[in-house]
Formats: C-alpha cells, sequence, structure tokens
C-alpha cells in the first residue's frame, strides 16, 4: 500500500516532469513486484512524506536529527495469521531528499523512489547492510538487474565521487563485519521500538512496528 503525506508537495517544479511524484498505483505495482522478487511475505505499507516528518522519525527512532531517505520498519510477527492479514512491515520515504538524490544521480524521481522501495524491501526481508560482510549489497545488486533499476544505496557508497549528499554513507573502517549467523543473532536481541507516527491527528499513520533500519 502506498500513502501520501497531506503535506508532500508532490509536483513542486511543474516544468521539470522528472521530478514529479509518480503516481500510487505505479508505484502500488512496483511495490508488489519487488515484493515478490525479494520473496517477503506480508503486506508492506509506504508512506510518502516531507523531510520534516521524516527527520522527526529519524531523530526519535535512531537518534540522528536529519533527514534521510528511507526508514524500514520490520513487523512483530503474529500467530494465527493467515498469508493475506500477513504483515512484513512499514517504510517511510522523504521525496524531498529522494528528489535531490534523483537530480544528483541524473535519472527521474521515479526512478529514485522505486531503488529506495527495494532497500527497504531488502531491510523488511532481514537484510542489514551495516552490519553483514556483503550479503545485502550482492542480493541489492542481483534485484536491480533484474527489475532494471541504475545504480543503488550501498554501491553509491563504496563509489569514489558517486553522487552528493548520501545519508548511508559512514567510514567503511567504522561498518561491522559479523557473520550472518551473529549478523541474525544481534539484530534479534536488540530492543524493539513500536513505531508510533509522529505526523498531527488526522494525518496518516504507521502501525506499531519493530526499530527502523536505514
Amino acid at each position: 500500500m502506498i500513502l501520501l503525506d497531506p503535506d508532500l508537495d508532490p509536483d513542486p517544479d511543474p516544468d521539470t516532469k522528472s521530478a514529479a511524484l509518480p503516481s500510487a498505483r505505479t508505484l502500488s505495482i512496483f511495490l508488489n513486484k519487488a515484493r515478490s522478487a525479494v520473496r517477503l511475505k506480508g503486506q508492506v505499507t509506504v508512506l510518502l512524506t516531507t523531510d520534516n516528518a521524516i527527520r522527526t522519525l529519524n531523530r526519535r527512532f535512531r537518534g540522528k536529527n536529519k533527514a534521510t531517505d528511507v526508514l524500514s520498519f520490520p513487523a512483530y510477527p503474529l500467530q494465527n495469521t493467515t498469508p493475506a492479514e500477513r504483515l512484513a512491515g512499514d517504510m517511510a520515504i522523504g521525496v524531498p531528499t529522494a528528489r535531490r538524490q534523483a537530480a544528483e544521480e541524473g535519472h527521474a524521481l521515479s526512478i529514485e523512489i522505486k531503488i529506495l522501495i527495494l532497500h527497504g524491501l531488502l531491510h523488511l526481508a532481514g537484510y542489514d547492510h551495516e552490519a553483514d560482510t556483503g550479503q545485502m549489497a550482492r542480493r541489492e545488486q542481483k534485484l536491480r538487474a533484474k527489475l532494471r533499476l541504475p545504480q543503488g544505496l550501498i554501491e553509491r557508497v563504496a563509489t569514489e565521487g558517486g553522487g552528493g549528499f548520501n545519508p548511508h554513507k559512514k567510514p567503511m573502517e567504522k561498518t561491522r563485519a559479523l557473520a550472518p549467523e551473529a549478523s541474525k543473532a544481534s539484530r534479534l536481541a536488540k530492543p524493539r521500538v513500536p513505531l508510533v507516527s509522529t505526523l498531527r491527528p488526522g494525518k496518516v499513520r504507521i502501525p506499531s512496528r519493530r526499530s527502523p533500519r536505514p
């Protein structure tokens, strides 16, 4: 499901078609296709929101007082649910940040949002590029080729001089290198913080979820 923050301006520059927000239908079709490619079971909700709103979420749940491009909130597994009722998690995408990154990479906003959706889906599936030994990067690369998407977020960090602002960028020597088993155990051991949307009453709200991953 694709949700739109009422405060978000879908097309701040009418003269630039590539910067216009794609339709919810277009993104929903891609979301289902990408979720199938990732082999992620369960429903996913994607909130397209403002930089201010995603900065609030980033500060509240990750302690980082800055806007970012995408945050993923894996859902707690629920018992006695049918496949149709199963929830995989939620995702929040900062559209203004995505719009700037699209301009820097030289492609349309619709392409950038699809890249962010794929990246977020991999996090919902349990991948963590900040803790693994390259598994998520390799998986993302294969899926991007399958879905016909350009260079992804992880590859931009690894490419010297690739792009400008990137909220995922961090010194490589500080990246933890854990075996997949240890990485999974470490993630499961972390306390989970329910996600309650910080948008004002009457706006779109996101159900309770685990701690987000960038």
